[in-house]
């Protein structure tokens, strides 16, 4: 496959636009710390917003729903519960609040708030770095992974080499050369330039969504459509043994479905759900999501920056997911059986691109999906330096140290992460596989010492500390434990083991270990007003503060985190719905999109105006 001049132009003219950002940038971001990861936090709501978008439509993540929506037809808008998708509804609905409240650089700054800095602040806060580095380098790989396979579709060039003794193959080079463009203008720019860079690669993509939605919309009908797929394709709702045969229009796709382990989609759906409520109430993890909740001036632009979130991803993402899927699925047949024993179902994205899109817009779909790449890449190692520079350098090492040497050092220590996370890439298995690690072995671990942090007055830094130590542990041993007895297991189906070792190391550490200090646990309470089990600390406050309000929005905040996930959900379906043909369900999500957004707008937005 090859591009045209025109195409090639356009993704090089790109590439040099984000580069020139960057440096022109860089005299802003280099001020200070604060400046450099934060944006001094004068970035308007809007634009974290549509960047926060823009870094969740990266390459790797596209390709993986666009094989999902493929094979599983309607059913696919459930397995992003994997991740969950709906996380972004808790932090919208009150989570982000709670975050911004704290007026923190980092995650693991935030957990000395939360903790205090005795033994197990000090423990708790060194654990929340270890994990932030962790989870970078995975995200990392699992990057290198999706980029490269998806380079070296398009540009034809052997690039293949031997470097300091490694074999690499043409899309692990191009996978390097693209990193190694988005690096260097992350450093230069920091959060100013991922903010601004990822401001323009979202509207890119928009542009391009629609178009590819356009481009599907008259070249597919729902009659080819259903001549083309099994019975219950197009079927969203979820049965408990999935009921898909692909034995007469695709036979290597069965083989597929039991490969990814989905087959008993009922228990898979209950297992996201299980998974998700921990996983969401537990908060963004400490990267991309949370570095730009701490980006924004107020706790009302915080909350109001996560639900533009959603509201602007969804519809143009899956306009361009469903256009693919139905293209492919109707057109590409051929292609895909020649691939005989080697088919590769993470391709169908590359190759509907190249045999679908005129040129002109193939170049601005390429540099949009190469947007998509660079900026949730850029976000990840503007985020993760923080860590290692702020949380422990300036805290431990150099307290008194330059804010250009912090700076500098933010540079080495993104260089670093970066070299480290390529390493790990480069031997990546599959998308599915480390999809699956980072979303059910490693958040495993995460959730249930993140879920205690915020409702429980117990629960101490120790207990922080062992709980997530417990839960990298878990995460690394379990699932090959379990595989002895089970193999072929999805890691979704290993969580609760993993959270279950992760509660347990929770409450041993807590309870074997003496509370916080009563002052450190007012400041928090007082400061972020959560809802949960508050009460010695919220009797303490207000024999203090006698006017202080506590948190009484629980059943609100429940009520609006459902009705969120149905928003949505309703937002995923819309376009699949339209581009399969199924226009009485396209009314029936629109007027649930409209219901909810409406119901939203009187029970959240408006209350928004209160919370500062």
């Amino acid at each position: 496959m090859s591009l045209s001049w025109i195409d090639i132009t356009i993704v090089l003219l790109y590439l040099v636009l984000t580069l020139f950002i960057g440096f022109w940038l860089s005299k802003r971001a280099s001020k200070n710390l604060e400046s450099y990861f934060l944006g001094g936090n004068s970035i308007k709501w809007y634009y974290l917003g549509l960047s926060n978008a823009s870094g969740m439509f990266d390459i790797s993540g596209t390709m993986w729903t666009v094989t999902l929506t493929f094979i599983y037809g309607l059913k696919s808008a459930w397995i992003p519960w994997l991740w969950p998708v709906w996380n972004q509804i808790f932090v919208m609905v009150f989570l982000a609040i709670w975050m911004r409240r704290s007026n923190t650089m980092t995650g693991a700054q935030w957990i000395t708030f939360r903790f205090g800095e005795g033994r197990g602040g000090r423990m708790s806060h060194l654990i929340v770095v270890i994990f932030a580095v962790i989870s970078v380098i995975g995200f990392i790989a699992y990057f290198v992974e999706g980029i490269g396979k998806f380079a070296a579709t398009f540009f034809t060039w052997d690039l293949s080499t031997v470097i300091l003794g490694l074999h690499l193959s043409s899309e692990q080079v191009y996978a390097l050369i693209i990193i190694a463009i988005t690096t260097v203008y992350t450093l230069k720019g920091g959060m100013y330039s991922v903010v601004s860079t990822e401001v323009l690669q979202f509207l890119i993509m928009t542009v391009a969504c629609i178009a590819i939605g356009i481009i599907a919309f008259n070249s597919v009908d729902g009659t080819q459509i259903a001549a083309a797929v099994p019975d219950g394709w197009l079927n969203m709702m979820p049965d408990w043994k999935l009921d898909l045969d692909w034995s007469e229009q695709f036979p290597a796709l069965n083989d597929k479905i039991a490969g990814d382990g989905f087959e008993m989609f009922g228990m898979l759906l209950m297992m996201m759900i299980f998974k998700g409520i921990f996983a969401s109430l537990a908060g963004p993890v400490p990267s991309y999501d949370m570095q730009r909740i701490l980006s924004t001036r107020t706790a009302s632009e915080a909350a109001k920056m996560s639900g533009l979130t959603p509201l602007v991803l969804y519809v143009p993402r899956y306009l361009m997911i469903a256009g693919f899927a139905v293209l492919a699925m109707v057109y590409l047949k051929p292609e895909m059986m020649a691939m005989g024993s080697d088919m590769d179902f993470e391709m169908v994205l590359p190759m509907a691109i190249q045999k679908f899109v005129p040129v002109g817009l193939k170049g601005l779909l390429l540099a949009g999906l190469l947007a998509a790449f660079m900026g949730t890449f850029a976000a990840f190692i503007n985020a993760a330096p923080a860590y290692l520079v702020n949380d422990l350098y300036k805290k431990y090492v150099n307290p008194d140290a330059s804010d250009k040497k912090l700076v500098r050092y933010s540079y080495i220590s993104s260089l670093v992460l970066v070299l480290v996370g390529l390493f790990f890439g480069l031997f990546a298995t599959s998308l599915n596989s480390l999809t699956l690690w980072i979303t059910s072995s490693l958040y495993g671990g995460y959730a249930a010492a993140n879920v205690l942090k915020w409702i429980w007055w117990r629960f101490n830094g120790m207990g922080y500390f062992f709980g997530m130590l417990g839960g990298l542990v878990a995460s690394v041993i379990v699932p090959s434990l379990v595989r002895i007895w089970f193999p072929g297991i999805i890691d979704i189906y290993i969580f609760p083991v993993i959270l279950g070792v992760s509660f347990l190391a929770s409450w041993i550490g807590t309870l074997l270990t003496k509370p916080e200090d009563m002052e450190t646990l007012k400041k928090f309470y007082k400061q972020t007003r959560p809802w949960g089990f508050w009460e010695p600390v919220k009797d303490a406050v207000l024999n203090e503060d006698p006017d202080f309000v506590p948190n009484k929005d629980f059943k609100r905040d429940s009520f609006n985190v459902v009705i969120g996930i149905i928003w949505q959900m309703s937002m995923v379906l819309l376009p699949i719905y339209l581009l399969t043909g199924q226009f009485t369900e396209t009314s029936v999500a629109a007027v649930i999109l409209l219901v909810t957004s409406i119901i939203l707008k009187k029970t959240w937005y408006d209350n928004l105006k209160n919370i500062d």
